[in-house]
Formats: C-alpha cells, structure tokens, sequence
C-alpha cells in the first residue's frame, strides 16, 4: 500500500481515496493475505478513516498450547486530527492530559500510512485471552509415579511423611 500525500488528498475530487487491499502485512503473520477496503476523506481540519477488512491468524491457546485459526475482522473508523506537530522539547516533563486530548494527530502537510493504520487496527482485534473452545479443558495433568526412581529424592521424601497434612 502507498502512503497517502495529505495535501493531494485535498485536491482530488470527492476529497477521497480508496485503498483496496489484497496483501499480506509484512508486522502481522497471517495465514491468509488481509482482504478488504480503507477508505479516506479529507475533512478540511482532520480525517476520516474507515475500513473493513479481514484475514485469518494461528494463535496459541492459553489453556491446551494447541495452535488453532482465528479470523480478524475489522468494521471501524476513526477520525484524526491535521495539527502541527508540538515540539516535545517546549512541553513539561510532567503535564495532565485531557481526555479529549486523547486524539490521533497528523501534520496537515504529510502523508497518512493506511497499512501502518489497518495494522494497528487488527492488531487491536487480537484476542487478549486466546482460547481454542469456550469448553477447552486446559493441559491434562498427569499424576506423578508414587514410587521414586530417583534414590537422591529418598531424603525429601522422608521429610514429607512427617508433615502432618500426609
């Protein structure tokens, strides 16, 4: 995907571009190539972003550590704002920040990553707590052998015996 000029964005007609995509994304392993659409138009003072795509990843259960396949699918918008960037060597170290100050930014004059977005995006879409199957019992455990193969254990053995939960 090509980076999108934000001061040609302005000019073109309809302030819009839409970006189709059918690629794999190089930060994000995926079994198959993300497949969607990002569409972006240019608001005079800001963005706005929307996009839907999808694309299906192997995760690790949490529970079992078996591998199983799962599909992202992403229907979102954002909007971001076109400021100039605050140099961070005028700001104090230690400042409050609003909420609404909680925004993404871009200089009016630079370029706009739909492929570094759509990452983020998908990215967010990961499940926290991955789970093969709502039921998945977890790793099975299996009871230790009672007799000691090993005589080096014999002492701390001994020593179990004697405590009073045994």
């Amino acid at each position: 995907m090509h980076a999108i000029y934000i001061p040609h964005l302005a000019q073109v007609r309809g302030q819009t571009e839409k970006v189709e995509v059918r690629d794999h994304l190089p930060e994000l392993e995926t079994l198959t190539p993300v497949q969607g659409e990002v569409q972006v138009w240019h608001r005079g003072n800001y963005l706005e972003v929307k996009a839907r795509a999808e694309a299906i990843m192997t995760l690790s259960c949490d529970r079992c550590l078996q591998q199983y396949n799962h599909r992202l699918s992403v229907d979102t918008s954002e909007l971001i704002w076109l400021q100039e960037e605050v140099d961070e060597a005028e700001l104090p170290l230690e400042r409050e920040v609003a909420y609404e100050d909680l925004v993404e930014t871009l200089p009016p004059d630079g370029y706009f990553h739909p492929d570094a977005w759509l990452y983020e995006q998908l990215c967010l879409e990961i499940p926290q707590r991955q789970l093969c199957d709502s039921k998945c019992p977890g790793v099975e455990l299996i009871e230790a052998p009672k007799t000691l193969s090993d005589r080096r254990w014999a002492s701390l053995e001994a020593l179990k015996q004697q405590l009073p939960n045994n």
